[in-house]
């Protein structure tokens, strides 16, 4: 087995995209803090459940769609319940399961959140960029992606 090492321009390009990544998501999570708002991962989780429709989601499903871990997902869902967010309905067929599925005031914590966050994107990225530059970095990081991105 051979064993790989990385380019110098790899190496500049995991640097750049960890910083960038991580910057971005600091300024936005600032953004929704000087809202009054919750966290981000609040918004992600409201949100995949608000796109699964009434049907809800089973825990495992939104793990596979937010890649939250199983202990964190567990914790967070027991707190946006506690807050009205969401939630959690027995399975008919899975004595042990739970569809989890947004309430009417998580819809509504995730339409003010996506106000201060959809803002964030539109000044952290989208001003800052052509739609040009836009296409070509949104296409760039689906290759990364596994499985990649067809989006």
């Amino acid at each position: 087995m051979t064993r790989t090492s990385p380019s110098p321009a790899a190496i500049k390009a995991w640097a750049r995209l960890m910083r960038v990544s991580r910057q971005l998501v600091e300024r936005a999570e600032d953004a929704l803090k000087a809202s009054g708002l919750p966290p981000l991962a609040w918004y992600d989780v409201l949100h995949e459940l608000a796109e699964a429709g009434e049907g809800g989601l089973r825990p495992f499903q939104l793990i596979e769609r937010t890649l939250f871990a199983q202990y964190n997902i567990s914790r967070l869902l027991a707190r946006l319940e506690a807050d009205g967010l969401i939630e959690k309905l027995p399975v008919a067929d899975d004595g042990r399961g739970q569809t989890i599925r947004i309430t009417g005031s998580g819809r509504e914590t995730r339409r003010r959140m996506w106000a201060v966050y959809g803002r964030s994107i539109a000044e952290l990225v989208g001003a800052r960029l052509p739609v040009e530059d836009l296409e070509t970095l949104a296409t760039l990081l689906g290759r990364l992606r596994d499985p990649p991105a067809g989006d």
